[in-house]
């Protein structure tokens, strides 16, 4: 795990590595174990990389970064991990290629080296990089199938840049950034972020997920332009799993093969050099991760994380009691107060990098913090299990939806029927995703956004005319299965596209790296997303209207019986109404009229508006953005 960091300029830049080491420092807790730079002059490209290291594979200076091929054609850096690296590394090894180091970073390498981008189907990881081939004059981003590791870029007069952090970004402009007020207003209105390719700076972008660019930085011309670079590069995308039902397994079968596969990942992700942990919530995911490390490493030391919502409604310890003593576990619980989340709040926001949803952030944060204090640098979580499984209760709708088709009436009746005794949620409910499934994106957006009212009275009106915002909800992929019968895996995969995954994953992100602790996420692998997008539904939400069903049969005998049987969800969650009033009160001190607030705040305001107008008017006075 780790930071990255460059910048590309064709015109001659006396300040293009100064700029990246500066940006580079902003890095330092995502790799505070060693730090490299490397430049590349050629054919009037300038090219500057460089690296932070937080060494958890090959702790010796061989794993430095950037990384070189050993014929110096390739230069890589690179951030995240490749589990099944020694397998790859005694493949490659039977193609005659000879190794320096102990490093995952090498086998990536020469992966690369050897199968150019097909290499990436055969990765085990989580990863975002970028690599220089000095030959043909191509640069290479690439970002792993779900975002789990970030991939910030941007393309202006002075040439390409790109950053594991927006914090590092800002030293590459060579100005200060701009707010991106149509994604402000999105998030402020409708709690819309992290589900598209924009930023809350405008002109940096994310790399989406499962996406790889190429810039061709060989020169075209005597006279270079200013974006050039942009004209030449081309992002396309590598990973797009197969949906059509491809499985004659029975449910049994099915249920062994999930088993064993995710038995498998648990075992690749626990490859460490150092001190091993897991965050454990209570839920089925976590709970599962956790169980199935004591499984396979029966004396080993785990430490586990839970924060505690104590006093509150939604308190899981009980259940994170049943995993603990099933397993035997070194516990480490997290109790928080109203005056806690007040006080960490900035530090929070700074970590974050850019506004977010809810205080269950600041909760994972402090998960990640106590692991540090505990001395434990990679830890174990359930993340993506409830956008591969099915785990949400709002895909009810696509479930019924599947089940629409001439013929399917009566079993989507019994279906319902089997939902409402087992759902704490209403008819209504069910109806109205139902309802979102059917109808057209556009008819959706205009009917949300008319509900909420299309201009909310704390917000300027003047100030949305003025950067001309459109203040229609913002577009949701629509899925389109082939088949109709497979409308819920299809909604799946967007999930685990980014859309509905996206801000989860950047959340575990910041949250982890701030504290220099690499946080992994064994459900989410190519192998286990093609094996599960490719079973019956009825094998992920039954016809008795179980989610994870397939999921809950394959865990039995590892995980207890009363976290499988469990029908609820919460998760980590810190509610907002514990600091309402504080919150309220730093939003009125805190109002101005950029930040698209109205001069008088209304008291009636909705704990979670008020939490996102603090979180935004916080980050927008800490960040440096400006008009």
């Amino acid at each position: 795990m780790c930071g990255i960091i460059g910048s590309l300029a064709r015109f001659k830049d006396a300040g293009l590595t100064d700029r990246v080491t500066a940006g580079r420092e902003c890095l330092i807790h995502r790799g505070p174990n060693d730090q490299g730079l490397s430049v590349h002059e050629s054919n009037g490209c300038n090219l500057v990389l460089g690296h932070t290291r937080l060494s958890i594979i090959d702790l010796s200076e061989d794993g430095r970064q950037p990384m070189q091929s050993i014929d110096k054609r390739y230069t890589v850096v690179f951030n995240g991990e490749i589990y099944n690296y020694l397998e790859l590394k005694k493949e490659l090894k039977e193609l005659s290629y000879r190794f320096d180091t102990n490093s995952d970073t090498e086998v990536l390498l020469v992966s690369w080296q050897e199968w150019g981008k097909r290499c990436l189907s055969r990765l085990n990881g989580m990863f975002s990089f970028v690599i220089f081939d000095s030959h043909r004059q191509i640069l290479t981003c690439v970002r792993d199938p779900f975002g789990i590791k970030p991939l910030f870029y941007c393309f202006n007069e002075k040439g390409f840049h790109f950053a594991s952090e927006l914090s590092a970004v800002k030293h590459l402009l060579g100005c200060k950034p701009k707010l991106n007020f149509q994604r402000a207003y999105d998030y402020l209105v409708y709690g819309r972020y992290d589900d598209c390719e924009e930023t809350f700076y405008k002109g940096v972008m994310h790399l989406l997920p499962g996406h790889i660019m190429n810039i061709d930085c060989s020169p075209n011309s005597s006279t270079p332009s200013s974006n050039e670079f942009l004209n030449k590069s081309r992002i396309e995308r590598w990973w797009w799993p197969n949906i059509e039902e491809n499985s004659d397994l029975s449910f049994p079968e099915a249920s062994e093969q999930l088993r064993a596969l995710f038995l498998s990942n648990v075992r690749l992700h626990m490859r460490s050099d150092v001190a091993l942990g897991a965050a454990l919530s209570g839920g089925i995911d976590s709970s599962a991760v956790v169980c199935a490390m004591r499984y396979l490493e029966p004396d080993m030391p785990i430490h586990t994380f839970s924060y505690i919502a104590e006093g509150s409604s939604v308190n899981e310890e009980k259940w994170v009691d049943v995993v603990n003593n099933q397993v035997n576990a070194i516990e480490n619980k997290i109790l928080l107060n109203g005056s806690d989340i007040m006080s960490d709040l900035p530090t929070v926001i700074k970590a974050q990098g850019e506004p977010f949803m809810s205080a269950s952030v600041y909760s994972q944060f402090r998960v990640f913090k106590e692991a540090k204090d505990k001395g434990i640098t990679v830890t174990l979580d359930g993340q993506g299990a409830d956008e591969l499984l099915a785990g949400y209760e709002s895909y009810v709708g696509a479930k019924m939806h599947s089940l629409s088709t001439p013929g399917q009436f009566p079993r989507m009746l019994r279906f319902l029927s089997n939902w409402r005794k087992r759902s704490n949620n209403s008819l209504a409910f069910a109806m109205s995703h139902l309802l979102d499934n059917f109808s057209s994106d556009f008819i959706n957006r205009f009917i949300y956004t008319f509900h909420k009212s299309p201009l909310p009275p704390w917000i300027n009106k003047s100030q949305v005319e003025q950067h001309e915002i459109r203040p229609l909800r913002p577009a949701v992929p629509k899925p389109i299965a082939k088949n109709k019968n497979r409308r819920l895996v299809e909604k799946l995969r967007y999930a685990l596209a980014g859309y509905r995954l996206g801000a989860l994953l950047r959340h575990a992100d910041r949250n982890s790296m701030y504290w220099s602790v690499e946080s992994r996420v064994p459900f989410l692998t190519q192998d286990m997303a093609q094996f599960i997008l490719q079973l019956p539904e009825d094998y992920l939400f039954s016809p008795k209207a179980e989610t994870k069903s397939v999921f809950r049969h394959a865990m039995r005998d590892i995980v207890p019986a009363e976290i499988l049987s469990r029908k609820d969800k919460i998760g980590f969650v810190c509610p907002e109404t514990q600091v309402e009033g504080m919150l309220l009160s730093e939003l009125k001190k805190n109002t101005s009229p950029k930040l698209f607030l109205a001069d008088k705040v209304n008291d009636s305001l909705r704990p979670d508006q008020i939490w996102r107008l603090v979180n935004f008017s916080t980050w927008s006075n800490s960040s440096g953005v400006c008009n």
